[in-house]
């Protein structure tokens, strides 16, 4: 008899069986897997995540903990005649999936305030300001995000003018979806004394039409002018915003997010939140650079169940390729005399650099744009040089999604993370080359050549500037087509990877990205119990079956945290 049966033996209790269905009409939410036995997940297959073992019949758990993983009658007969059996009734199961880069707080925010997903034009934008107004009882101000304008049948961003009909002198801001630029009505530019005067801050820019008028569209650094209208959520706030994004995230099927731009002051409320039993998934946070001193004395920070982990800075370089702020080094194919903005220089990168290295913080910088990530590749080469004695750093870059093509070896050489998020490929296609023209395609939102050339693609969905599904980034990243199919050769289906690739991409290199491969990522013995199921097997289903598919169930260090009602 083996030590893990030994194991099985010496932990065995009551037989308990309990069969979950992606087509179970009842809730289970109240189940709770009791530690002191043994439970055995099995009823569908299991991917582990492990190369030389990708499938396995059963997976035995104690204390949140994996046992065992193997076939269905060795699990069952080394367990003994007592464990507890969770079916999986023919749902998938995998290591749990974590979002690579999202944005936790602004996750939470989205369901309560004006969500503007999915907005079809300026006009559908000019209805939902009326109706929010209308709505609203004496409102201060209309607070929203998520628009996008490409696609729209008025081919342009909105403008103040299609605002002021509906809002009249109540401050409006809408946030673009992907947080780099913003519209703002007259009285909000009035309130935040913005004139057609006004100079542009360093990086940043204030939209103006041939007439030099300040047309309401303020991008990356200019957003700050307006910032003082927007109220910063109080404690209970936040509180709510995290506790409905943690129970958003639980029920697309992750098990962890790695929580970017943080404010430091906000880390504390993570912690205790997960201490005491009211947030369910695993965070690794990036927090702003204002709380690194801080931080080089308490790296890694973790919470008291070690489910939220501080070790990160998040930087920014440039803004976004869709409101042409990302830095390109060449002009826009669509608007020659811009080449996007830098929110960042060496001098003031440098000093922080040589701070981080030193304390054993990871740096995670933002960079869209081709010269974005040639100048962080450049000065994380520099930093590297500098400090000879230090290794294992796993510094990245967030998003990476234009690359010049002999910079994409630069990341393998250096160990340098891609953190990079499917949908935005899917999404950006309907305007990237309008941006870009067709050459500079070539390296963008590369991850066949980042994985082909060594480099660890660490997967995320930047949520809520996307939506956050797990489901639509590996059909994304697999299918490297639009949620309706379409895609075309200019748009290199060729960089589409395995689903192999895409699993390791939201499971084990996030895993590695945030320093925790030997504690998650993988279904092996020794890890913690994270688990995601789906009622369909996206390893072998066509592509574009897997947005059909539906989470069944999630679980953090063996807690079951979210379960389909249906």
């Amino acid at each position: 008899m083996s030590m893990q049966s030994h194991l099985f033996r010496a932990l065995c209790a009551t037989l308990v069986t309990y069969s979950l269905s992606a087509c179970d009409a009842e809730k289970r939410s109240d189940h709770v897997i009791d530690d002191s036995k043994i439970t055995i997940f099995t009823g569908g297959t299991i991917y582990t995540g492990v190369d030389n073992a990708p499938t396995a019949e059963a997976v035995a758990i104690s204390n949140g903990q994996i046992l065992a993983v193997g076939t269905h009658d060795i699990i069952i007969e080394s367990a003994g005649s007592n464990p507890e059996i969770i079916d999986l009734n023919g749902a998938a199961l995998f290591p749990g999936f974590t979002d690579a880069h999202a944005h936790l707080l602004g996750i939470g925010l989205r369901e309560m305030t004006l969500n503007l997903e999915g907005t079809e034009s300026a006009a559908a934008l000019t209805a939902a300001v009326k109706q929010a107004v209308e709505n609203a009882d004496n409102p201060k101000s209309i607070i929203g995000r998520g628009w996008i304008e490409t696609g729209w049948p008025e081919g342009r961003m909105p403008n103040r003018n299609d605002l002021d009909p509906v809002s009249g002198d109540i401050p409006v801001i809408l946030i673009r979806a992907d947080g780099h630029a913003l519209v703002a009505n007259t009285a909000a530019l009035e309130a935040a004394n913005i004139t057609d005067e006004t100079e542009d801050p360093e990086g940043g820019k204030i939209e103006r039409d041939a007439d030099g008028q300040a047309t309401g569209i303020l991008i990356d650094n200019a957003m700050a002018l307006v910032q003082s209208l927007i109220d910063t959520p109080d404690e209970a706030q936040k509180r709510e915003a995290y506790a409905k994004a943690s129970d958003v995230y639980a029920g697309y099927g992750w098990t962890g997010l790695h929580n970017m731009s943080v404010d430091p002051q906000n880390v504390g409320l993570i912690e205790q939140m997960s201490d005491q039993g009211e947030f369910a998934i695993r965070v690794y946070n990036s927090i702003d650079v204002s709380g690194l001193e801080d931080l080089t004395s308490t790296t890694p920070r973790t919470s008291k169940n070690n489910h939220i982990i501080t070790r990160a800075i998040k930087l920014y370089i440039d803004g976004a390729l869709g409101s042409r702020g990302a830095a390109l080094s060449e002009p826009y194919s669509d608007r020659p005399n811009n080449s996007g903005l830098l929110l960042m220089k060496l001098e003031e990168a440098a000093p922080i650099f040589d701070t981080a290295i030193n304390a054993g913080v990871q740096v995670n910088t933002h960079a869209i744009g081709d010269r974005g990530n040639t100048l962080v590749l450049d000065w994380y080469e520099n930093t590297f040089a500098d400090h000879p004695d230090k290794s294992d750093l796993r510094w990245r870059i967030e998003h990476a999604q234009i690359l010049h093509t002999d910079d994409i070896p630069r990341f393998a050489s250096l160990g340098v993370i891609a953190s990079m998020q499917p949908s935005h490929a899917i999404g950006d296609m309907f305007f990237a080359k309008d941006r870009l023209g067709e050459d500079r395609l070539d390296g963008a939102y590369a991850w066949r050549s980042l994985i082909d050339a060594g480099v660890v693609v660490a997967g995320g969905s930047d949520a809520p500037v996307e939506r956050g599904d797990p489901l639509i980034e590996f059909y994304a990243a697999v299918a490297r087509q639009s949620l309706d199919g379409y895609s075309d050769d200019d748009w290199h289906p060729e960089q589409a990877v395995t689903r192999e690739e895409a699993l390791k991409m939201f499971t084990l290199w996030p895993a590695y990205a945030s320093f925790q491969e030997n504690v998650i990522g993988t279904i092996e013995p020794g890890k913690r119990a994270d688990f995601t199921a789906f009622s369909k097997d996206i390893m072998t289903i066509p592509a574009e079956e897997i947005l059909t598919a539906k989470p069944v169930m999630t679980v953090v260090s063996g807690k079951i945290v979210f379960q389909a009602t249906e």
